[in-house]
């Protein structure tokens, strides 16, 4: 059996400071993170037991020693027990360790009520005139990109050559429904009007270690975050920052669906491309998903009709096996979204955010009578993604009916103080909350404490589906301070 595909989000927002001439991002966003008031620790992140330089391909390379900026006063744990930080300039959420894709979507819109929150707070400390604004997006329209990456948890048996070989084809093919919508093109790619995704335009290789040069559709970090004998970490980088809430739990959960059918071997064939790079833009550039991707054997076939293959093998996986039964949810909203799509893709403008987008932009260009080369539809392409609810086109077309929801605001706000119950997060989250002076240190695989003794106490947290509330709900209710929580550990595995 395929183990459990606990997943989780890490996006990077634009940012920018209206009216101020000398902007610096990493200030900015040095200012957003350390404004933010709301339930969290502020404590040294710790990157001892991070290795970003191993590939998974059994290759391994010295990094650079972390920056101070960067480990040091920005960055937050939440009492949610997500990780809210700098990172190459921009302002990062990391959603806690999640069980399914319900929750990881969930918890990367609240998210977008903790950015927003943060953008409120660290608007005091400009001058008058000046606005700070934060974007979830992906590209400043200036040639440079960032990014929204997806983690799912693979056993270490599975052999990695088996994620490149299968994953690659459906990550191509996926963009007709997980990209967020762009005018025009970047990158020294062809000139488009609009296109699909926001991140297409900047992958440049098929497999690799890198992020943010020469991008691969298929990445290649062996970082698991746990532990290493039983586990992987996938780390998806070819993906958009989305808005919609459907949209991302319908990216997460057909993902983490295909990822399970492959350790169980249910994908009877790989659907390899002849060119995977150019397939990449070339889908994204073809609003009417015309276009035909040409495979390695000759043949050809649109990125609709592949996955519509796709949701036929996982349709027969999911229909053999015992599966959380929130992926039937995944498999009806893909199979809509495909029949839509294969209809009109205008009709998921109430749930794809580059369709709906594209409905937004093609009716103030019927309006106005604006050719797409004019600034303003820029302008409002980039509108969409403000986090700021009075402002954004996204939160004003999603505060009618114009988006389906799969949230209330009163489960988004939960999601933004408590941690989920069910994965390791509970326990960094309920520690934060209740020990957070006594924290000095954290990642996501273990926990450091100062409990006033000669040295510090470090709690690993190897198991991401161990330090549930089931596991540690009674201790940690019955452990006043950190020093009783390590005597009732007695040194065990949170």
């Amino acid at each position: 059996m395929a183990i459990a595909k606990v997943l989780g989000t890490e996006t990077e927002y634009g940012i920018t400071v209206v009216n101020q001439p000398d902007f610096n991002p990493v200030l900015a966003s040095s200012a957003v993170i350390n404004s933010y008031a709301g339930g969290r620790a502020r404590i040294q992140w710790s990157f001892d037991e991070e290795t970003p330089g191993r590939d998974a391909r059994g290759f391994s390379y010295e990094e650079a020693p972390v920056p101070d900026i960067e480990s040091g006063l920005v960055n937050v744990v939440l009492t949610n027990g997500a990780r809210f930080y700098v990172d190459h300039a921009h302002p990062e959420y990391s959603t806690p360790e999640c069980a399914d894709p319900m929750q990881a979507a969930l918890y990367e819109k609240a998210g977008e009520v903790v950015m927003w929150h943060a953008v409120q707070a660290a608007q005091a400390l400009l001058k008058p005139g000046e606005r700070l604004v934060v974007h979830k997006n992906n590209s400043d329209g200036k040639g440079n990109s960032y990014g929204a990456h997806e983690n799912y948890l693979l056993a270490r048996d599975l052999p990695f050559a088996e994620v490149v070989k299968h994953f690659t084809g459906f990550l191509v093919t996926r963009q007709i429904f997980t990209g967020s919508g762009k005018v025009g093109s970047e990158n020294g790619r062809p000139d488009v009007d609009y296109q699909i995704t926001q991140r297409a335009d900047f992958f440049e290789e098929v497999v690799g270690l890198e992020t943010t040069l020469k991008r691969p559709i298929i990445n290649t970090r062996d970082e698991p975050h746990a532990d290493t004998s039983k586990y992987r970490r996938l780390h998806v980088i070819f993906g958009d920052a989305n808005m919609s809430e459907l949209q991302t739990f319908l990216k997460l959960g057909t993902a983490a669906l295909i990822l399970a059918a492959l350790e169980d071997g249910a994908l009877p064939e790989a659907m390899a491309f002849d060119d995977p790079v150019a397939e990449v833009w070339k889908v994204s550039h073809d609003p009417d998903l015309g276009h035909a991707l040409r495979r390695d054997d000759g043949k050809t076939l649109t990125a609709l009709e592949a996955q519509w293959q796709y949701l036929e093998w996982a349709t027969k996986y999911a229909r053999s096996t015992d599966l959380d039964p929130v992926y039937e949810r995944v498999l009806a909203d893909w199979e809509q979204v495909l029949s839509d799509l294969d209809r009109d893709p205008m009709l998921t403008a109430d749930r794809l955010d580059w369709t709906a987008k594209l409905r937004v932009l093609n009716g103030y260009r019927a309006r106005d009578g604006l050719a797409w080369e004019d600034p303003k539809p820029r302008l409002l392409d980039l509108q969409y993604h403000d986090v700021n609810p009075e402002r954004g086109l996204y939160h004003r077309i999603a505060a009618g009916s114009g988006m389906q929801h799969l949230f209330t605001a009163e489960e988004i706000a939960a999601a933004v103080e408590e941690p989920p119950s069910t994965t390791r997060a509970f326990f960094r989250g309920k520690c934060v909350g209740k020990y957070g002076a006594a924290l000095v240190a954290a990642n996501w695989d273990s926990l450091v404490f100062d409990i006033g003794e000669d040295t510090l106490k470090r709690v690993p947290m190897m198991e991401p589906l161990r330090g549930t509330k089931e596991h540690v709900g009674e201790l940690l209710d019955a452990s006043p301070d950190a020093a009783s929580l390590m005597r009732g550990l007695g040194g065990n595995d949170g």
